[in-house]
């Protein structure tokens, strides 16, 4: 899931309205602040709460988060820079609905940049490192095991072990780029009916540890490419859903 990023835009003081009852209220700061709202949102995203195409209204999120339209508005800039949203002059902000084209690119640049944090891990990563590793794998089964867990949740620990991978690493930049690479991604499976087995991707994150651990570099870019592959051959790129209305403050309330 993406980081949001601090704005640079010089917004003028902000003029927060009033809570508005039978709505979501701020607990404390942190969750009327502009980055926490991008982040709150991107979750929404990666969680399947909000689909490509949901007209994210500046009115409703004011709402929703008791916050001024200018402070949304700050908040829709920075998730726009991760492309998880499209800002259209006149319309509005949406949820972004990437191509086929987009969804084939950004596969093949996750299998560049995932065989190199491959390589970094395992020349680098320490007993703490493998030990988190595995402790994510041993959430990701829980998850898997739980009749009360959502589908989405279970994706989204799937994608998660690929930040939490790119973070052992120790290279910010490199992380970040996959955050947002496999956020991007989720996106890409809501709209193109993936049909990838999440119990198979979690077997397949196991071996690749184990390769891993054996210090076998090679072995462990090659899992990883095909584990990559795998879920780009499970979507289907020649259908797309068509948009559906999304009750916008039911989505970030559930």
């Amino acid at each position: 899931m993406p980081r949001a990023r601090t704005s640079t835009l010089n917004a003028p003081p902000d003029t927060s309205p009033e809570p508005v009852e039978g709505v979501l209220a701020p607990a404390d700061d942190r969750l009327a602040s502009t980055e926490s709202i991008a982040q709150d949102l991107a979750t929404a995203i990666v969680e399947k709460r909000l689909p490509p195409g949901t007209w994210l209204r500046e009115e409703a999120l004011g709402r929703v988060y008791t916050v001024s339209r200018t402070k949304v508005r700050a908040a829709l800039v920075m998730l726009s820079k991760d492309k998880l949203i499209e800002i259209i002059p006149d319309k509005g902000a949406f949820v972004s609905r990437p191509s086929v084209q987009d969804a084939r690119e950004v596969f093949a640049v996750r299998r560049v940049l995932e065989s190199e944090v491959v390589r970094l891990f395992v020349a680098t990563a320490g007993d703490a490192d493998y030990q988190l590793l595995e402790q994510h794998i041993r959430f990701e089964r829980a998850a898997l095991r739980g009749s009360t867990t959502t589908g989405r949740v279970r994706e989204k620990l799937l994608g998660d072990f690929h930040v939490v991978l790119a973070e052992a690493t120790g290279n910010r930049t490199l992380a970040e780029l996959v955050r947002e690479l496999v956020a991007r991604s989720s996106l890409i499976a809501m709209l193109y009916h993936s049909s990838n087995d999440p119990h198979c991707s979690s077997e397949e994150h196991a071996e690749f540890l184990q390769l891993c651990r054996a210090g076998d570099a090679e072995a462990a870019v090659d899992s990883m490419m095909e584990h990559l592959r795998r879920i780009e051959a499970n979507l289907e790129l020649d259908t797309e859903r068509p948009d559906r209305q999304t009750d916008l403050v039911k989505a970030l309330l559930a």
